[in-house]
């Protein structure tokens, strides 16, 4: 029997959950990420077995915890790709001789291939009907395509995680940028994490020039190790959601950074050039000006001549970044030592 439901999949109380996953050994967004984060062995058997080439498309991966069989089921071969309808109606074959295998009685499927995957939920629900015709006796329980997962309700593995200089120095910023109750996303942090770097502080942050401004992608991968332990809010990565440090963690940090007073001037000299441009645009024009400057061939270092490399950035920067606001970034870089003529 199949009903459908609109709560978290992670918290039915059927036997067996799906979980979708690609066949090289990534759980980054979506469903998968919450299952990485609530059932960490599941990855590493997941991970392992991609390695020896185990995943493929319509092969089930069966990993039985002590609460959940969990039935990880391949939408796609790489994550950078798209699900393809072929994937799930073979996969669904063989997810029926899991369920008689295993005599479970009761499922939850979430939306597979959709989502990420691409697929249209239209073209994938009858396939999903028509494979559970011959299981009547079988709690089915079928989660449609609702929107992405609310991140209040993504569960998270309980080992505690080890503070470091580096956590520590972007929880402490993080905090100062809220207490002058400005909203904080993931685009803020990035351009937090940007200036930090730069101030001297070892992240390791590999950025690159991107839309809005300096990026450095794994950055993503440490705020999703932080996320449930340290911060709340990053999600599953897909939501522009606030971001906000717990109590807890910022307590842990704060006492952490008394044996590391370079750090606590470098978050300080990044707390200073910021003041006055603390908003989703006033970082990003800093960190633009400043990126151009210091990666590009300037020559004089002029607001004019910075201007015109910012507009060639892209089309966005060239309609909402000003000259006079160039001048402005520059005399604030310039005047607390940040660029040098």
């Amino acid at each position: 029997m199949i009903e459908n439901k609109y709560d978290d999949l992670l918290d039915s109380q059927t036997e067996a959950l799906v979980n979708t996953v690609n066949c090289v050994g990534v759980m980054g967004k979506g469903i998968a990420l919450q299952f990485k984060k609530a059932w960490p062995d599941n990855f590493k058997a997941y991970a392992n077995a991609c390695k020896k080439g185990e995943i493929r498309p319509g092969k089930m991966f069966v990993f039985s915890s002590k609460e959940k069989i969990i039935i990880n089921f391949p939408t796609k071969e790489h994550w950078k790709e798209r699900s393809k309808i072929d994937f799930i109606k073979e996969g669904l074959q063989d997810l029926i001789k899991i369920i008689a295998k295993y005599k479970i009685k009761s499922i939850a499927i979430p939306p597979l291939g959709c989502g990420n995957g691409g697929l249209n939920w239209k073209d994938v629900q009858p396939i999903i009907a028509e494979a559970f015709k011959s299981f009547p006796d079988v709690q089915i329980f079928l989660y449609p395509p609702a929107g992405k997962p609310n991140i209040k309700h993504i569960s998270h593995n309980i080992e505690k995680l080890k503070m470091t200089p580096s956590r520590a120095a972007l929880l402490s910023l993080m905090h100062l940028y809220r207490g002058g109750s400005y909203p904080l996303t993931k685009i803020e942090i990035q351009k937090l994490a940007y200036f930090l770097q730069c101030a001297g502080e070892p992240l390791r942050l590999k950025y690159e020039k991107l839309h809005f401004g300096p990026y450095a992608e794994n950055l993503n991968h440490a705020l999703q190790n932080m996320e449930g332990h340290f911060i709340l809010g990053f999600g599953d990565r897909q939501q522009r959601s606030e971001i906000r440090p717990l109590v807890q963690a910022l307590e842990k940090a704060h006492a952490f950074l008394r044996d590391y007073p370079e750090t606590r001037g470098r978050i300080q000299i990044v707390s200073k050039l910021i003041d006055g441009f603390e908003d989703s645009f006033g970082l990003e024009l800093l960190a633009t000006v400043h990126w151009v400057l210091q990666n590009e061939q300037i020559s004089p270092q002029t607001v004019q001549e910075t201007t015109k490399h910012i507009h060639r950035w892209n089309e966005r920067k060239k309609l909402i970044i000003k000259e006079s606001q160039v001048a402005a970034a520059l005399e604030r870089l310039k005047e607390q030592g940040w660029i040098v003529n």
